[in-house]
C-alpha cells in the first residue's frame, strides 16, 4: 500500500514542541496550503495539521516560525478519540518524515515581518526603478561592438 503526502504551505503559527511522558519530542503545527484552483475568483486554502516526532520535531521547533514557506513529506494518519462532551471524533493529520525550507531566509523574514501590497497596473515598483537608475549610470566604455558579419565568435 502507498500512503505519502507531500505538501507546501505557510506555517499559521510557531510550531509547538512538547515531550511525551517517556521524553520523546513531538511538535505540532498547521500549514495553510493554497489549492490549485479558485472558486468565485477567491483563492481557497486548506489548513492541515502536521505532527513531527523526535529529531524532526526538534528541528522544526528550532528553525521554523510563523509565516515561513515549508515543504513537508510524510504520511496521512487517522486517530479516534472522545471529546469532552463524550462525542466520538476522528482526526486526520500528516505525520512528517521530513520537513524542508521552501524559500530563502531573507524571503521568509520579509514574509513574516511585512506583506508588501502588489503594485497597481500603472505603477512601477520602487525596486525596478532603482535598478533602472543603476543601469543608466553605468559606463558604456566597458563594452565593444561586435562586427555584423556572419562569423560569430562562439
Amino acid at each position: 500500500m502507498l500512503n505519502r503526502a507531500i505538501l507546501m504551505g505557510r506555517l499559521t503559527a510557531d510550531p509547538e514542541l512538547r515531550q511525551t511522558p517517556n521524553g520523546v519530542s513531538v511538535a505540532s503545527f498547521t500549514l495553510a496550503v493554497n489549492r490549485n484552483y479558485s472558486k468565485n475568483a477567491q483563492q481557497q486554502t486548506d489548513f492541515i495539521d502536521i505532527v513531527a516526532w523526535r529529531q524532526t520535531a526538534e528541528f522544526v521547533s528550532r528553525y521554523f516560525r510563523k509565516g515561513q514557506l515549508v515543504a513537508v513529506d510524510g504520511r496521512i494518519e487517522t486517530r479516534s478519540y472522545t471529546d469532552r462532551n463524550g462525542v466520538n471524533r476522528k482526526a486526520f493529520e500528516i505525520v512528517a518524515d521530513q520537513v524542508h525550507f521552501a524559500e530563502s531566509k531573507a524571503s521568509s523574514e520579509r514574509a513574516a515581518s511585512y506583506q508588501q501590497p502588489a503594485p497597481t497596473p500603472f505603477e512601477v515598483p520602487s525596486s525596478v526603478a532603482q535598478q533602472a537608475q543603476t543601469f543608466e549610470s553605468g559606463d558604456l566604455g566597458d563594452f565593444s561592438e561586435i562586427p555584423a558579419d556572419d562569423d560569430l565568435p562562439f
